[in-house]
């Protein structure tokens, strides 16, 4: 394949607000032990009261740009992937924009649920295959607690609010500070027909409220979680495996292995269908839960703070979310 970019900052942002499993379980029938044995998920992060999605944004930006060595200037493109965007209209990219104090330039929403940053990955790639010397602004940033019905466990227990963001630029651009990575290939794929899986629909034009309208559970989050368990583990494997033969490669290249952090016995589930041993897998899953596009940068921050990246280093993603939407992405650093 050919290389056209390579990520060059790495920045991340989560709420300093955090609800514990026992919080949860102190208004339903469930145990703190009920939800780690069932997800691995001990708390997750909350947006506080005055905060926006775009606010969390604004900082996993920033913190990226100054990873890499730009200034918010130096931005052309902004790719932000959400499905809990501030507003319908304006985007949540123009917003973000405008917060970065940037007119003129391409800003976008793409939502694709939790494989929403694979997605991002692969437009912001061929943004740069059109203009080598582009520098692209990703950024995951999620606030689904507000879309958490949390009197229903199934699905409250799962998600927390976090925002992740990346800079991607040319290959043949000067190299940026910090360690960066090339972008070997992505590969992203989708059924729309099992949609109804996992979805959010209250208020949108299939299921409408009118002035007056008491919000219904349709508002929330909705899962067949068993479906969706199989889904996942079945597309996040066989896409992984897919993208590494078409690049030549096995799982045992594969230095660093970051999925989406959904929940423990997903992840643990295509790590051991791939062969992916434990101490190659990044978890944060227990501190965050599912945070959706953001999952992705967020881990990959961390990583990064924690110096699972090396140079050298082969790191391969995947993620899979609603829509149902799937992918996975190869980073050579």
């Amino acid at each position: 394949m050919t290389i056209h970019s390579r990520i060059s900052g790495f920045g991340y942002y989560v709420p300093e607000k955090a609800l514990g499993n026992a919080e949860i379980a102190a208004r339903s029938d469930i145990t703190d032990e009920w939800i780690v044995s069932r997800t691995g998920i001990s708390s997750r992060r909350l947006l506080e009261d005055g905060m926006t999605g775009t606010d969390m944004a604004l900082r996993a930006a920033e913190s990226a740009l100054a990873n890499a060595g730009f200034a918010a200037d130096d931005v052309t493109h902004i790719l932000y992937a959400t499905c809990t965007p501030d507003a319908c209209c304006p985007s949540a990219a123009c917003v973000l924009a405008a917060k970065l104090g940037l007119k003129g330039r391409m800003a976008v929403d793409l939502n694709a649920a939790c494989a929403g940053f694979v997605n991002g990955l692969t437009l912001a790639d061929a943004l740069l295959a059109k203009d080598p010397l582009a520098r692209v602004l990703l950024v995951a940033s999620e606030s689904l607690s507000h879309r958490c019905n949390w009197d229903d466990h199934s699905t409250a227990v799962l998600f927390g609010d976090g925002a992740g963001a990346i800079l991607v630029t040319g290959t043949g651009a000067p190299a940026p500070a910090g360690l960066s990575g090339e972008m070997v290939d992505t590969l992203i794929g989708s059924d729309g027909s099992k949609g109804d899986l996992l979805l959010i629909s209250g208020g949108f034009s299939a299921s409408p409220y009118k002035l007056g309208d008491t919000v219904g559970p349709d508002y929330f989050i909705r899962m067949n979680g068993g479906l969706v368990f199989k889904h996942a583990v079945r597309n996040m494997s066989a896409c992984c495996q897919q993208l590494l033969e078409r690049n030549g490669l096995a799982p045992a290249d594969v230095d660093l292995f970051v999925p989406h952090q959904a929940n423990l016995r997903i992840i643990e589930a295509v790590g051991s269908r791939l062969g992916v041993p434990a101490d190659k897998v990044f978890l944060n899953v227990q501190k965050y839960g599912n945070t959706s596009a953001a999952s992705i940068p967020l881990a990959l921050g961390e990583a990064m703070e924690e110096g699972r990246i090396a140079p050298g280093m082969r790191v391969l993603m995947t993620t899979f979310g609603g829509g149902l939407t799937w992918g996975a992405g190869l980073v050579r650093f």
